[in-house]
């Protein structure tokens, strides 16, 4: 196998944790939200706070846009981009 390529459980294993880490930066970004919004924090402890959401903000756009990435590859159908409208929960 070359440098670089990984076997589909590789990537499947890489995805998991990458949707593992977005969900436990997200629970941290809404929790700096709730201590952001509780107004406690002093000045300087609000920006630090602030300056982390920025960056975990940054990490979870990363993630998201890896996945939309992906998603259009599998909707990739012969040079063109498919489209399907999604069903709502539970719908068929």
């Amino acid at each position: 196998m070359s440098e670089g390529t990984e076997t589909p459980a590789a990537e499947e294993s890489a995805s998991a944790d990458a949707l593992g880490n977005f969900e436990h930066t997200l629970d941290a970004l809404e929790a700096l939200v709730e201590q952001l919004e509780s107004g406690d924090l002093s000045l300087e402890a609000a920006l630090g706070a602030f300056e982390q959401g920025i960056a975990l903000t940054r990490q979870c756009q990363k993630v998201l846009s890896v996945a939309e990435q992906r998603v259009r590859v599998l909707l990739e159908e012969d040079g063109a981009l498919r489209t399907e409208p999604l069903s709502p929960s539970g719908a068929p």
